[in-house]
């Protein structure tokens, strides 16, 4: 039986685009799968480079504080951590105590209300949830060595100088699915099945993809993601960006590359830590999520900066505080303290980070305004 916001939009034969189905699947306020309790964490339903302990955000502080002093300290430094879910990244930062912290405005920006709800916990200098011209004043207002300030949002402000930073949420915007077929390219759109469920039927996708695809060297009948929704999020957050960055850390490769896969190997669900079902079951019920075609995000914007997680991260220093860690353990290993332990974990969550067939093979993307 098919949910009913479902029900609805198919009703009478009607189909809607594969994108449109992911939104309403992984979205929707009522139905979707964050407005269900679906969320990252070890508590979740999936691990993310933050969970994976508090090593990641520290490196993250590090990374905000060379842009700061890149853009000359700005106050307010403001940081946009969209797809921000229940926190863990904030928290982390905070944890770190970067140098910027005195000028930091750091909003956690976040589509679904639920993961909103959770921002408060454990994060001293909260400010609540901010939106409209409350959000563009706290992004525009000097804080006067006051910060750091944390606030919660649904859309990112309409102008910033500082961050808009993205883990691991590209893959889990709304994408459509399309392959070439001859001169022609199809989409997939997604019908109600006569037996209660869902069906998946091809049909012709908007004008230019087929151009597109061929230049992109995707072999005919091969279906690929097309990150439509994507590659509009990346234009709107550099047109926000007045002077900074936008940096994007995700799971990808050239969708040549994923189009070389056995069929659909780029798409994957994901429930309780456990791959899921097939994308069309249980809608509302489990994550759907696709391999970021890096060359399409780029097609409109070439990013400044392409290197992997494991590059980047050795870059800011990963090795020198694993190296610290291991110096700390050493010393308090008979009596360990909490300093200690953290000391110790910051190896297996390097190890865990760096990891060149897991994390530490995801892409960043950086893309440079007024530096």
């Amino acid at each position: 039986m098919l949910p009913p916001h479902l029900a609805r939009r198919l009703s009478g034969g009607g189909a809607i685009t594969f994108a449109e189905y992911l939104d309403l699947a992984l979205y929707d306020p009522q139905h979707g799968f964050y407005a269900a309790g679906g969320r990252a964490g070890v508590r979740g339903d999936f691990l993310t480079s933050p969970e994976v302990g508090p090593l990641f955000g520290a490196l993250v502080a590090r990374m905000l504080d060379q842009l700061w002093e890149s853009l000359g300290r700005p106050d307010p430094f403001v940081v946009a951590d969209v797809g921000a879910g229940p926190g863990t990244l904030a928290r982390a930062v905070r944890v770190a105590d970067p140098a910027c912290a005195p000028a930091l405005v750091y909003l956690l920006v976040e589509r679904s209300a639920s993961q909103r709800a959770m921002h408060a916990e454990h994060l001293p200098g909260w400010v609540g949830e901010r939106h409209g011209e409350q959000l563009d004043q706290l992004a525009r207002d000097p804080l006067g060595g006051g910060g750091p300030r944390f606030a919660s949002a649904a859309a990112l402000p309409r102008s910033l100088t500082g961050a808009v930073i993205a883990n691991e949420l590209l893959d889990n915007l709304p994408f459509e699915v399309v392959r070439l077929r001859g001169d022609a390219a199809e989409e997939l759109v997604v019908v109600a099945a006569d037996d209660g469920g869902l069906a998946a039927q091809a049909t012709a996708a908007p004008a230019g993809v087929a151009e597109e695809l061929a230049r992109l060297g995707v072999p005919d009948g091969v279906w690929v993601p097309w990150p439509a929704e994507a590659r509009r999020w990346l234009g709107q957050a550099l047109v926000r960006v007045r002077r900074g960055a936008v940096v994007v850390f995700d799971y990808g490769a050239p969708t040549a590359e994923l189009a070389g896969r056995p069929e659909l190997g780029w798409l994957r669900t994901f429930r309780g830590h456990d791959r899921g079902g097939h994308p069309l079951d249980d809608p509302g019920g489990q994550d759907i999520t696709a391999d970021v075609a890096i060359d399409q995000l780029q097609l409109d914007h070439p990013a400044d900066r392409v290197r992997s997680q494991a590059r980047l991260l050795r870059d800011l220093g990963i090795d020198e505080l694993v190296q610290d860690g291991r110096r700390v353990w050493g010393e308090r290993a008979a009596a360990p303290d909490l300093e200690a332990l953290r000391a110790r974990s910051r190896v297996r969550e390097a190890e865990a980070l760096t990891d060149p067939e897991g994390l530490g093979a995801f892409v960043v993307l950086e893309w440079h305004v007024g530096l």
